[in-house]
């Protein structure tokens, strides 16, 4: 019993000893890990050869401090891996419960060139609903998820995906480009992106943009009602509970 609980102790020890070079990697010598994990300096020497014959440290030959090793660069190459491939996996549960709790049809748009893709869609219960289906693309400049992305690119890689020619669909599309410049600055600066009806009259949406480890806008969340419900896209709960779910998504994909 004594030896599992040494074993579980050295273990916890180890873990915090590797989190004392988060964020930056840093290299530390052995009093200065001593000092920022609280233990004693005999203990702290031994558990860095343990971690540095594993590979999750490396010891610099001439200054003798160490620093994360090959072995904590896999682990982490393994999970960024597998984040975007898991995108809409990770953010299912998330667009679920904010479907189940204002009501309306929620959606995740993905950036696909000069389009948007909807890449999972979670259904409004009620009878009168928008209809989202899973595959259908959107033209940059009128849906609210491109635009929350978009938002959040660098002004370089923004121009790129945005045509030069804007295909008007209604009244209220935008196919003056400065215009549509103009609208996206203003949406870096709130948070949340609108569609007034400016590819279906008959539909509203609000986006906000899911961010990755890189800080870069790779999704967005998206509420849609028609247009005779179109007042309760500004509504304060409804747009909290929305950044509340993108924000939640991104922290998940280590934002």
């Amino acid at each position: 019993m004594q030896q599992k609980q040494n074993t579980h102790q050295s273990v916890e020890r180890s873990l915090e000893i590797l989190m004392a070079f988060v964020p930056d990697n840093p290299e530390l010598g052995v009093t200065e890990v001593s000092k920022l994990v609280g233990l004693h300096r005999s203990t702290v020497s031994r558990l860095l050869q343990v971690l540095t014959r594993n590979g999750f440290l490396q010891q610099n030959p001439i200054t003798k401090n160490f620093s994360l090793g090959k072995s904590a660069s896999e682990i982490g190459r393994a999970v960024i891996s597998t984040l975007e491939t898991r995108l809409t996996a990770i953010s299912k549960p998330h667009i679920d419960a904010l479907r189940d709790i204002v009501e309306e049809n929620v959606a995740l748009e993905e950036l696909s060139g000069s389009s948007t893709i909807l890449t999972y869609t979670a259904k409004s219960r009620g009878m009168l609903q928008v209809s989202f289906r899973i595959g259908d693309r959107l033209p940059v400049h009128v849906a609210a998820g491109a635009k929350a992305i978009l938002a959040f690119l660098p002004a370089d890689l923004r121009e790129r995906f945005i045509p030069e020619k804007l295909e008007s669909f209604t009244v209220n599309t935008i196919t003056d480009r400065e215009k549509l410049m103009q609208q996206l600055l203003e949406i870096r600066e709130s948070g949340f992106s609108f569609d007034r009806g400016e590819r279906d009259p008959y539909v509203h949406v609000v986006a906000t943009p899911v961010f990755n480890d890189e800080k870069k806008p790779v999704a967005a969340v998206v509420v849609s009602v028609p247009s005779m419900r179109k007042d309760t896209l500004i509504e304060e709960d409804l747009l909290n509970q929305l950044k509340t779910t993108s924000s939640a998504i991104s922290a998940e994909l280590m934002y």
